[in-house]
């Protein structure tokens, strides 16, 4: 929960004044949607919460700050993929960032699998089957704005930043190679990864937490690659493993495995960027990238 509340107020005093605002709108929902909201899962960055509709089926209700464009794509998204291998959206209030989902259950994620083969393949898998195309009108993220945070880092870095530069520079160009020869851009996942696949009774494997990217398809490897997290840390070797799993991502999704590999590690290099913020740092991403740059 400190986590969650050190990452609303960095929304500033609007931030906070969403945090007291937060019991108001699940008292409002509960009695709009008619279910029943238990006391909230592990928080971050949304409040989300195990919810019961009046008809015994068991749901989630996911709460985001409303100027959290990242959060109105994820709304945007479910409703394109409208319970295709993901989870469904049953209701969503986009004014207030407020939108019940349907909770997976059991919910185990893949990490749980011990098998990595068997891992990766179910996460790619379920990527050929999720990608949508994309409505005419979209206003979902694209690789390009992704990477305009590479571009950023180095100008305000040059080459004394917390990463490697020649790292930054390789990424920054590939990323301008990627997208300049990329197939035609669908509507994909953007973090599919081990935590974000859970297991569904009725289902089989559900996706959940869509950032809602319009890329290629081969776009949607680069999460799992650095994933699961606190698994990979302890292995002090990663290349053998990532590079297992690069040939059972291009295998699976009959791409080639050169370009898996480039969209690994530019996607990897930009994670590490991104935690240079962070508390953590960029370690774990930087390994991964490095491990994946020894592959190119």
């Amino acid at each position: 929960m400190n986590d969650f509340k050190k990452n609303a107020l960095s929304w500033g005093e609007d931030g906070a004044k969403w945090l007291k605002k937060i019991p108001d709108l699940i008292a409002t929902y509960e009695k709009k949607w008619d279910i029943k909201v238990s006391p909230p899962f592990d928080l971050n960055y949304n409040y989300v919460a195990p919810a019961l509709r009046k008809d015994g089926s068991m749901a989630v209700l996911k709460i985001g700050f409303p100027k959290d464009t990242e959060f109105q794509s994820e709304i945007e998204a479910l409703k394109i993929f409208n319970g295709n291998v993901m989870c469904s959206l049953l209701e969503s209030d986009q004014t207030n960032a407020t939108i019940l989902i349907e909770r997976v259950a059991p919910g185990d994620p893949v990490s749980s699998i011990d098998d990595d083969d068997e891992a990766t393949r179910i996460i790619a898998r379920l990527a050929t089957k999720l990608h949508k195309p994309l409505p005419a009108d979209h206003s979902f993220s694209t690789p390009q704005d992704l990477a305009t945070a590479l571009t950023d880092y180095l100008n305000r870095y040059q080459d004394s930043g917390p990463l490697p530069s020649g790292l930054v520079k390789k990424a920054a160009n590939l990323f301008d190679y990627l997208i300049s020869s990329s197939s035609t851009p669908v509507l994909v996942h953007g973090d599919l990864h081990h935590f974000n696949v859970l297991s569904s009774e009725e289902h089989g494997w559900r996706a959940i937490d869509p950032k809602g990217i319009a890329a290629e398809p081969a776009y949607d490897v680069g999460a799992m690659i650095r994933n699961p997290y606190e698994d990979l840390k302890h292995i002090n070797d990663l290349k053998p493993l990532v590079a297992r799993r690069i040939a059972i991502l291009a295998e699976e999704l009959e791409v080639d495995s050169q370009r898996i590999t480039q969209w690994c590690f530019a996607q990897t290099v930009l994670s590490a960027v991104w935690s240079t913020e962070g508390v953590k740092g960029p370690s774990h991403a930087l390994r991964a990238a490095e491990a994946i740059n020894s592959l190119l």
